[in-house]
């Protein structure tokens, strides 16, 4: 793409219609990704290490009632929570888009003999086994799919559950998903980001569709040297606390409970956060 696409621009594109999501599988991106992760300056990529701390200690604690079980973490990401409910005597699959996200949590799988396996693959798609105790989808991913696939995806992660499995679901309230796509156009230059290992400008559009209720954020990422413009798109569906108990219980899922945050308790940093249980009777 070139400055004139941009220029020539479909006003407001339909969700889903310019991209999935960003580039997570790439691994130049994903390499840059696995360092925001790992950041402790911020906790937008993954919470700062502090802070899973005391979310695994709550998911162990309360959700799991302190009795070791089998893990399915969906969107694992560096292994950061998958790694430390194993050291609580867990046993963790996690699976990942991302392919320096899941070589960094093998590693240290390996080094300190934990229990736990990944795998490089779309969650949407892959093969998740059966007989888990707990599945978890946490820090807003379950709103990046497309209405169908978030009801076929809670349909197939009931079906990996053992009876008396637990769902744990950290989904976007629906106020933060429309917020976000009413702000207005930004931009900003970089000489290495998230987007580029090269010096470049971002462009980003955000569009709320109030008929679907998504929220869709449009990237242009123009490198400073060559003018050579990249296009990225990502779509989040919001959905109300009834939506939420709505999904669950179609999916088959009965005592659904939610919950301010990862701890339990209301938390100024939540991220417009909530979480969602729901247990496979």
């Amino acid at each position: 793409m070139n400055l004139l696409d941009i220029v020539r621009r479909t006003p407001a594109p339909e969700p889903w219609s310019e991209g999935e999501k960003i580039p997570w599988n790439e691994p130049g991106f994903s390499a840059r990704m696995l360092a925001e992760h790992l950041s402790q300056a911020h906790d937008h990529a993954s919470r700062r290490f502090a802070v899973v701390d005391r979310q695994v200690a709550w998911i162990h604690e309360t959700v799991l009632g302190g009795r070791p079980t089998r893990v399915l973490d969906l969107g694992c990401g560096p292994g950061l929570y998958a790694s430390r409910l194993a050291r609580l005597g867990h046993s963790c699959f996690g699976i990942d888009f991302g392919p320096a996200s899941v070589a960094y949590a093998r590693e240290e799988a390996t080094r300190d003999g934990l229990d736990c396996r990944y795998a490089l693959a779309d969650i949407r798609t892959a093969e998740f086994g059966s007989g888990y105790g707990l599945a978890m989808l946490i820090f807003g991913e379950f709103n990046v799919f497309r209405a169908e696939e978030a009801a076929q995806l809670l349909r197939r992660v009931h079906a990996a559950l053992a009876p008396g499995g637990v769902l744990l679901l950290e989904p976007h309230l629906y106020g933060v998903v429309e917020a976000e796509g009413k702000e207005p156009a930004s931009w900003y230059t970089s000489p290495s980001g998230l987007f580029s290992s090269k010096p470049h400008l971002v462009l980003t559009e955000n569009f709320w569709d109030p008929g679907r209720g998504v929220t869709t954020h449009r990237h242009y990422v123009i490198d400073a040297a060559t003018g050579e413009v990249t296009r990225h798109a990502d779509s989040m569906q919001a959905y109300t606390e009834g939506d939420y108990r709505a999904l669950l219980e179609a999916a088959g899922f009965q005592d659904v409970t939610f919950y301010p945050s990862l701890t339990g308790s209301a938390e100024s940093d939540a991220f417009g956060l909530c979480v969602v249980t729901g247990r496979r009777t």
